[in-house]
């Protein structure tokens, strides 16, 4: 190659970007997944055998949901389709499907319709896809970083082979990295380029199992690092840190990893672990979720998992709350903190979320019961003569001011919704109710 062709493909190579360049062509050259495209697995053997069904590919960003689509066009001998989820209208759909119909019909050339980020499709543009998935006139391949069982027609993901991709392991990553460092084709290897191993390792860990995250990093510190005296481009430790500046968080305010991290959060403090606590909360807080949402979550806790058993709980969480509002970001992390440390530390209870579930289960299914006449307000003229308010005990005539009457309707008198347990002060609640009972 003399000098004219080598700077000719430079330039042309360096004028796509580098994840672009270097993404497999095929399933062979694919790093990872390999519970879906390891040798015998259903989806490798599928796309082999040119056998596919609909898919929905599911998983976070830069694990290889765009490049199986890209190997499955490869290989395929249908028609490959690609349709970009936002800025295609429900016009766009009906057009491919019906080139799909002509195609099947005059050629016998099956149609795959790709479409990335499935889930930016409002409901009338999945609608105008079940049709042709549901006869075969198209077989739809879905890309979707949201869970598709809550983002997705559920019409279309019956009909579809839901496949779940895996964030990319260090490992993976590394060795997606070092394939873009020697390629001498697609990558950087046309370069007289080295790269430390050490920085290999700090690359593919602050990653966070991304590979798009690590490429263009990679680029990056490849395109902005000057050559020493011999030509050569020399990638270190401190090179990768500054060019990727920081560990890109996973986290989507509005997605999936939104809720699946708000989950671990409430179970930790459910689990009463607050080192646990402590990194999920620190996880949404440096990924800027709103702060009293956070704070909204630890006051549900408070209640439905501690309740009675440390009532203070719900004191402590509200305080919070109010005290987040009032002093803000970020001094408000360590209120945030403290209340969901509280929280995780204390005794647990259920027996209000369980009370208050038993009894609206109840006033849904059960013939509404009549208020006893004793209870019905008896403040208004001729409320006597109705016999409302009529043998009204008042409890606190009563000594410990307590007395036995029917305050439940007709039918529910042996109804118990809260059954306190012994956990913290909820045990001296359940002692005084079993003498209250007991002793009158």
């Amino acid at each position: 190659m003399d000098l004219f062709e080598y700077s000719r493909q430079k330039n042309a190579k360096d004028s796509i970007p580098l994840a672009m360049r270097v993404r497999p062509q095929s399933i062979d050259e694919f790093v990872g997944q390999e519970h879906i495209l390891g040798k015998g697995k259903v989806l490798r053997r599928a796309i082999e055998a040119d056998r596919l069904t609909s898919l929905i590919l599911y998983g976070p960003p830069g694990t290889g949901k765009t490049t199986i689509a890209h190997i499955i066009s490869n290989t395929t001998q249908s028609h490959f389709e690609r349709i970009n989820a936002v800025t295609s209208g429900v016009a766009d759909v009906k057009k491919a499907i019906q080139e799909a119909a002509d195609r099947l019909g005059m050629y016998n050339k099956k149609t795959i319709v790709f479409i990335d980020e499935i889930h930016r499709f409002n409901k009338a543009q999945q609608d105008a896809l079940l049709p042709a998935v549901e006869d075969g006139t198209i077989i739809l391949i879905g890309a979707t970083t949201e869970n598709p069982y809550f983002e997705v027609n559920s019409a279309l993901v019956s009909r579809s082979l839901v496949v779940e991709l895996k964030k990319l392991t260090d490992d993976d990553i590394a060795k997606i990295i070092v394939n873009a460092v020697s390629d001498k084709q697609k990558g950087l290897g046309i370069s007289d380029i080295d790269m430390d191993d050490d920085a290999i390792k700090y690359l593919a860990h602050i990653a966070d199992g991304d590979a798009r995250v690590a490429i263009n990093a990679l680029e990056l510190a490849y395109l902005t690092t000057t050559p020493d005296k011999d030509g050569a481009i020399h990638i270190d430790r401190a090179t990768i840190a500054d060019s990727a500046q920081h560990k890109i968080l996973k986290y989507d305010k509005k997605g999936d990893n939104h809720y699946d991290v708000i989950s671990a959060f409430i179970k930790s403090m459910r689990g009463s672990d607050p080192d646990a606590v402590l990194y999920w909360l620190a996880r949404m807080i440096e990924a800027g979720e709103d702060p009293k949402f956070i704070a909204r979550r630890i006051m549900i806790c408070a209640s439905e998992d501690v309740g009675n058993a440390d009532p203070r709980a719900i004191m402590v969480a509200t305080a919070a709350s109010l005290a987040v509002e009032r002093i803000g970001m970020p001094e408000g992390r360590i209120i945030l903190a403290q209340a969901a440390i509280y929280v995780a530390c204390a005794p647990k209870s259920n027996s209000t979320i369980m009370g208050i579930d038993a009894a609206s289960a109840d006033v849904k299914s059960m013939p509404s019961g009549e208020v006893p006449a004793h209870l019905k307000d008896a403040h208004y003229d001729g409320a006597g003569k109705l016999g409302h308010g009529v043998g009204y005990k008042y409890a606190h005539d009563f000594p410990n001011h307590y007395v036995k009457q029917q305050y439940l309707p007709e039918g529910f008198e042996d109804k118990q919704y809260y059954v306190p347990t012994e956990q913290g002060y909820e045990a001296k609640i359940k002692q005084w109710l079993e003498f209250l009972k007991s002793a009158y």
